[in-house]
């Protein structure tokens, strides 16, 4: 027979996770945003590139942002942003390398941020010769690539097709390095487009929240929501969950860990050990599951694949160690750049 303390205490268990829910699940407040983000300001000024998509066309956002020094250049850095995010979160990068000499661009890939979004399909191949158009537009020859996430696996595409542009790459916990299509079973775009518009902004933290921070949620980590979640409220939201489907179709079936062996310029691998970003993981089959995306080991991995190479390990980082550990991404980051001799 159940006393009551017995029913008590259960109370209080079951009272204690959905407040723990509903905490997590709490968001800021969060603006409408539309598809090319128009009420959203980036933290500097916003050019565009003009395109061609299917013979139709389309316009590349960027920010160009000069050495914020008087002291003499010391080059170009090319930041490309994740499959989640957009040249934005980039802002306190910028600012950093800006106040060190360096010259730096920062583009949404079509599909992402403030450029167009039109219904094709996506590829780095395809988003890396937008990037060479956007150089060539601004005149410059070399640049040294930073991606993070999608955008590591852009900025090793566009490495490999475009070698004698570039003078280093840096990989921020890039996805990509294993082959999910070999591991998860694959999901129709029609059902991934539903998956997509279902999405709330508080579903976008919570997954946020756990995948990219261990459950452990600062108030620095707001901006990430800005688009995201904006989005899902915004009068494009449909339209955006299509993009998000074929974007993300694009990284699951495009692999580059085949071609690591392929780069010819002096890499350098910033890996935060706790990331466990694995996409399709909650198609996996259980036994397969649980060793997806183990950062701890695929670094290690992918530094041994690469010819020139340096891997630095952020243990108890995440998958945005440019915001959960700027100052220790940032020293390894800059320290790479500013070799002379490698």
């Amino acid at each position: 027979m159940t006393t009551p303390q017995q029913c008590l205490s259960a109370i209080t268990i079951i009272f204690s996770i959905l407040l723990s829910k509903f905490t997590l699940a709490a968001v800021p407040p969060i603006q409408p945003q539309d598809e090319l983000l128009s009420g959203y300001e980036y933290p500097y000024p916003v050019k565009t590139l003009g395109l061609s998509k299917l013979g139709q066309p389309a316009t590349m956002a960027y920010m160009d942002v000069p050495s914020g020094t008087s002291a003499p250049a010391r080059g170009t850095v090319l930041l490309l942003h994740g499959k989640n995010f957009s040249a934005a979160y980039w802002k306190d990068s910028i600012v950093a390398l800006t106040e060190q000499g360096y010259r730096v661009i920062a583009p949404d890939q079509i599909g992402f941020g403030k450029s167009d979004k039109p219904l094709m399909q996506y590829n780095l191949h395809g988003m890396a010769a937008d990037t060479k158009a956007l150089l060539n537009k601004l005149k410059v020859d070399r640049v040294s690539v930073v991606g993070h996430s999608m955008g590591g696996m852009l900025a090793t595409r566009f490495s490999l097709l475009y070698p004698e542009m570039v003078e280093k790459l840096v990989l921020i916990n890039p996805i990509g390095l294993e082959d999910w299509k070999r591991l998860v079973p694959y999901e129709p775009l029609e059902k991934a487009i539903l998956r997509e518009q279902a999405q709330t902004p508080e579903g976008i933290k919570n997954y946020m929240s756990r995948a990219y921070f261990d459950g452990k949620w600062q108030e620095s980590y707001n901006p990430l929501l800005d688009i995201q979640a904006g989005w899902t409220l915004g009068p494009d939201s449909n339209h955006i969950a299509k993009i998000d489907a074929l974007t993300s179709e694009m990284v699951f079936t495009q692999p580059v860990l085949y071609e690591f062996e392929d780069l010819k310029v002096p890499t350098l691998l910033i890996i935060g050990t706790r990331d466990r970003t694995a996409i399709g993981r909650a198609r996996a089959a259980e036994p397969i599951k649980k060793n997806l995306g183990r950062y701890d080991l695929l670094g290690k991995k992918t530094a041994a694949m690469i010819p020139d190479t340096k891997l630095i390990e952020l243990d108890g980082v995440g998958h945005l160690p440019q915001f959960e550990a700027f100052n220790d991404y940032f020293k390894a980051l800059s320290q790479f750049l500013n070799e002379e001799d490698l």
